[in-house]
């Protein structure tokens, strides 16, 4: 018998960061993806009335992991983090890497080696639930900024994505969606989708909320560094079409850094 949906709460966290906990209604058992901040995770845990058992980190730079100390003071969750970023985050748990299995109570994730943004980044990947903990790989409508690779190694990592559902649900880590959005329609203006898709996300930045989660379709259908196969991608970054996505990728992630 599948499990129950998880439950899953979103909240902003520093300026821009996206806290998360998901929890396991079967268990009761809870993780956080990442602490930017301890202040927005333990205030979310008390409002749910919800015990914090595990954090899961995607990556060591400082605002995925600062509030990391805290919480495990507080709550006495255990920690999992990459193996690459095992001198970053002293003290976890466990060390994980491609291929590992995570639990959260009876919830079950997948961990991929995602690199680009930074040597060390996984994803986690929930298969039954269909959900994506993709940190700063993929966000909504953009990808994470390349800092420690050739831009053609995030351009593979981004590439496990499109495999995935369309169903399935992407929380990224950081609320970029409206840069995101004006750019993505500077890249691809006759994009109907696109063009709604910015409008939603105008509306829900009034009302004071924002565009995460997205899922995998509407990724595929609007964000352009997920559309670097398409030849319009490839019209606007001057390259012919039929060019090589990794080149088209390279192409949009270096005129997004200017942007």
């Amino acid at each position: 018998m599948p499990n129950a949906a998880p439950e899953i709460r979103t909240f902003l966290c520093r300026s821009d960061n996206i806290g998360v906990l998901i929890r396991d209604p079967g268990t009761g058992a809870c993780a956080a993806i990442d602490v930017p901040e301890a202040a927005p995770v333990l205030a979310t845990l008390e409002a749910e009335g919800w015990r914090l058992t595990d954090i899961l980190v995607t990556h060591r730079h400082a605002d995925h992991i600062e509030g990391i100390p805290e919480v495990v003071e507080r709550t006495g969750a255990r920690v999992t983090a990459p193996e690459k970023a095992r001198a970053a985050v002293p003290g976890a748990a466990r060390y994980i890497g491609e291929g590992d299995r995570v639990t959260v109570g009876g919830l079950e994730a997948t961990v991929w080696e995602t690199p680009g943004h930074c040597a060390d980044h996984i994803t986690y990947h929930f298969g039954e639930a269909r959900i994506v903990f993709s940190g700063d790989t993929l966000f909504t409508l953009g990808c994470g900024r390349v800092m420690e690779a050739e831009p053609a190694t995030l351009w593979r990592s981004l590439v496990r994505f499109l495999d995935l559902p369309g169903e399935t649900a992407v929380y990224s880590g950081h609320d970029y969606v409206l840069s995101n959005a004006r750019f993505a329609l500077a890249a691809e203006p006759e994009n109907a989708a696109l063009q709604a898709r910015a409008a939603e996300a105008e509306r829900l930045a009034q009302e004071g909320r924002f565009l995460i989660p997205s899922t995998i379709g509407t990724e595929k259908a609007t964000n352009p560094f997920l559309r670097a196969g398409e030849p319009a991608l490839a019209r606007a970054v001057d390259l012919p079409e039929g060019t090589d996505p990794a080149q088209v990728f390279t192409a949009l992630r270096a005129w997004k850094n200017r942007f």
